[in-house]
C-alpha cells in the first residue's frame, strides 16, 4: 500500500536526527570531504538502511549486527537490488586483523538442468532464465545474514530485526531516482506478477510506499530464525507460490541450502594488503590480477585519468578479463587454478605483449571466444564499528528486480540469478555474457558473479572498506577507487566521485562515464588504436566506502550516482 503521507519522511528524519548531532564535517577539509566519524559507520545504497545499520551500532551492537539489519532494510528501502529473495558474498576483517568471507550466493534448483532453457532444437528459449519463476535461483540471503549472527552477533536475533519491521510498516519515501526505476520497469512487473501486484500502481517521488506483508514476514523470521525462511511457513508459502507460477524450487532446495564460510583471496599491493571475495566471485581473482599487472607500472608518476593512465589499467583489464571469463565458477563443481592466475610472473608474462605505443587487440589475447556482460542491478554496503571489526558486503538480485516476481503475500521480489549461468555454450544472456563449461548449469551450483566487496589494510591495520554494484564494471570500479586513494592521494569522497572509465576484453572498447574526460585525451587514445564506446554509456559503479584516516577517524565515501548516504558516529 502507499500514501502520500509524511510518516515515512518524519521516521526518516527522526532516525537520522538521532544521529546527526554526532556527524561531523571537519572544519578544515576540502569541500569534497565525506562524512567524518569518530567511532562507527555504515555506508549503504540508501539512508533508512544506514541509519538503522547505526541505530544498532549505538545500541552496542557490533558490525555483524549491523550487516543483518542493513541488509532486511535494503529490502524494505531499496527493492531495485536489497532483497530477501536473492543472495550474496560479505568479506571482513575483525579488529585483531583475523579475516574471512561467507558465500550466501544463490544456487541452482535440484530439478535445474543444463538444457533447461533450451528448445526442441536445442536452441535458448528468450525470456526463460531472465523473467518469471523458472528464472529464480534457490535464494541465500536470509540464510547468509543469519549465519553470520550466529557465528559473530552479540545483540539479540529478534532485537536486530524489530527497526526493520519498523520501517516496513511505517513505509519509506519514494526518490527521484527510484520513481524513475519503478516507472521505467513496471511494464516487466505487471506481465510477470499481474495487475493486482503493489508494483503495478505508478508510484512518484514522495509517496511513501508501506510494506505490511514484508512485515508479517520479518516477524516470523524474527522469532523463528532462518529456518522460518528455509522450513517454516514462509518456505511453504514461498514453495507453493513458485510452484504454482511454473517454478521448480522445492521445500528440499530450501531446507538443504546453507551459506558458506571461504577462505578470501589475500595479495599485496605496493605494501597494501587486499582481502577480496573468492569464487564463485570473480571479483577477487580478477582484482588480484590485474592490480599485480600494474604493480610494475609508476601509475602515481602519470597524471590521474590521462591517456597513459587509461592505456596501463585497459591493457591490464583486458587480459585479467580473459582470464576470469574461462577459468572462473563455482569451487565446489570445477578447479579453480587461483594460484597460478595471481602468480606475479605469470602475470608479468602476461603483460609482455604491452606496447605503449599501441593498443593490443582483444582478439589477440587469450581465450577470445568468450564474453561477458553482467547485471548492473546490485547493491553494497560497507561497515566499521565501534570496536575496530570492518565488514564489506555485496549483494543482489542479479537484474532490476530480479526476476521481476513480486511475492505479494510475502512482500519482496525473487531474483533472476539463473540467467548467471551459461544456458547454452556460445550463445548470450541477457547481459551479453556468453558462458563457458566452468559456469554451465547444474542441481545445487551456484553461478559466477563479479561482486567484489573488498579490504584494504596498510602497516597491519585496517585501512579501507569498498564495494560496489554495477555487473561487470564491479571490479574495475572497486579497482580505481583503490587506486585513487593509495596511488594519488584522494580522500574516499574524492576517489568515490572521481570519473571512472572500464574495459573487459570483450566487446573491444572502453567506456567512459559521461562527464570527466577530456576529447584531446580520447583522441591520443584513439591515435593509438583504442576504441571509444561514443554511443551511451551508463553509469560505472555505485561506490560505497569508508576510509581510516591517520588520526583513526572514519570517513565515508557515499556514491553520489545514487540515493547513497553515509552514517556515523
Amino acid at each position: 500500500m502507499f500514501n502520500s503521507s509524511s510518516t515515512s519522511l518524519s521516521f526518516v528524519f527522526g532516525l537520522t536526527f538521532l544521529f546527526f548531532s554526532c556527524q561531523s564535517k571537519e572544519s578544515n577539509d576540502s569541500s569534497t570531504r565525506g562524512l567524518i566519524a569518530d567511532k562507527a559507520m555504515v555506508v549503504s545504497a540508501r539512508v533508512e538502511a544506514s541509519a538503522i545499520g547505526l541505530q544498532i551500532l549505538k545500541q552496542g551492537g557490533n558490525a555483524f549486527d549491523a550487516m543483518a539489519a542493513t541488509e532486511l532494510a535494503l529490502a524494505v528501502a531499496f527493492p531495485f537490488a536489497g532483497n530477501l529473495g536473492g543472495g550474496g558474498f560479505m568479506v571482513y576483517r575483525l579488529a585483531d586483523g583475523q579475516v574471512g568471507s561467507i558465500d550466501y550466493r544463490e544456487k541452482a534448483p535440484l530439478a535445474a538442468h543444463r538444457d533447461m532453457y533450451l528448445d526442441e532444437d536445442g536452441n535458448v528459449i528468450p525470456g526463460l532464465s531472465t523473467k518469471g519463476a523458472l528464472a529464480v535461483g534457490v535464494p541465500g540471503t536470509i540464510a547468509g545474514i543469519y549465519e553470520v549472527h550466529q557465528k559473530f552477533g552479540t545483540l539479540p536475533w529478534s532485537e536486530i530485526i524489530q527497526p526493520v519491521i519498523h520501517l516496513a510498516e511505517n513505509g519509506v519515501v519514494v526518490t527521484e531516482k527510484q520513481a524513475q526505476r519503478l516507472a521505467n520497469n513496471r511494464k516487466d512487473i505487471i506481465e510477470v506478477s499481474g495487475e493486482q501486484t503493489l508494483f503495478a500502481r505508478e508510484f512518484q517521488a514522495g509517496d511513501t510506499i508501506k510494506y505490511p506483508a514484508l512485515a508479517e514476514t520479518l516477524r516470523r523470521i524474527a522469532a523463528n530464525g532462518a529456518d522460518e525462511f528455509y522450513k517454516g511457513e514462509t518456505a511453504q508459502r514461498l514453495v507453493a507460490f513458485l510452484q504454482a507460477k511454473g517454478g521448480i524450487i522445492t521445500l528440499e532446495d530450501l531446507a538443504s541450502y546453507q551459506a558458506q564460510w571461504r577462505e578470501p583471496i589475500r595479495f599485496d599491493y605496493r605494501g597494501h594488503s587486499i582481502i577480496s571475495m573468492a569464487p564463485p566471485s570473480s571479483g577477487g581473482v580478477t582484482l588480484a590480477q590485474i592490480m599485480g599487472m600494474l604493480e610494475p607500472f609508476n601509475l602515481a608518476a602519470m597524471r590521474h585519468n590521462s591517456p597513459n593512465y587509461i592505456q596501463v589499467l585497459t591493457e591490464a583489464e583486458r587480459r585479467a578479463y580473459a582470464d576470469r571469463n574461462y577459468y572462473l565458477g563455482d569451487p565446489d563443481f570445477v578447479e579453480v587454478p587461483i594460484n597460478q592466475l595471481i602468480d606475479k610472473s605469470y602475470l608479468k608474462s602476461r603483460m609482455a605483449s604491452f606496447d605503449p605505443d599501441k593498443a593490443t587487440l582483444s582478439s589477440d589475447v587469450g581465450h577470445g571466444e568468450l564474453s561477458i556482460i553482467e547485471s548492473d542491478e546490485t547493491t553494497h554496503y560497507s561497515i566499521v564499528d565501534q570496536f575496530g571489526n570492518g565488514l564489506s558486503i555485496t549483494t543482489t538480485l542479479n537484474g532490476a528486480y530480479g526476476s521481476k516476481l513480486y511475492v505479494d503475500e510475502l512482500g519482496f521480489f525473487l531474483n533472476n540469478e539463473m540467467d548467471d549461468f551459461s544456458s547454452k555454450t556460445g550463445v548470450p544472456n541477457m547481459f551479453g555474457l556468453i558462458g563457458a563449461e566452468a559456469n554451465a548449469i547444474a542441481p545445487g551450483k551456484r553461478m559466477l558473479s563479479s561482486m567484489t566487496p573488498t579490504i584494504v589494510e596498510k602497516d597491519g591495520k585496517l585501512l579501507m572498506v569498498v564495494g560496489t554494484p554495477g555487473g561487470s564494471t564491479i571490479i574495475t570500479s572497486v579497482l580505481q577507487t583503490i587506486l585513487n586513494v593509495v596511488e594519488f592521494g584522494m580522500n574516499m569522497q574524492e576517489a568515490v566521485d572521481a570519473p571512472r572509465f572500464h574495459h573487459q576484453w570483450l566487446p573491444d572498447h572502453i567506456n567512459f562515464e559521461p562527464e570527466g574526460f577530456s576529447s584531446s585525451d580520447m583522441e591520443i587514445l584513439k591515435a593509438k588504436g583504442y576504441k571509444i564506446n561514443e554511443g551511451y554509456t551508463p553509469i560505472i559503479g555505485k561506490v560505497d566506502a569508508i576510509l581510516v584516516l591517520k588520526n583513526g577517524r572514519l570517513e565515508g565515501g557515499a556514491d553520489k550516482r545514487g540515493d547513497d548516504t553515509a552514517e556515523g558516529y
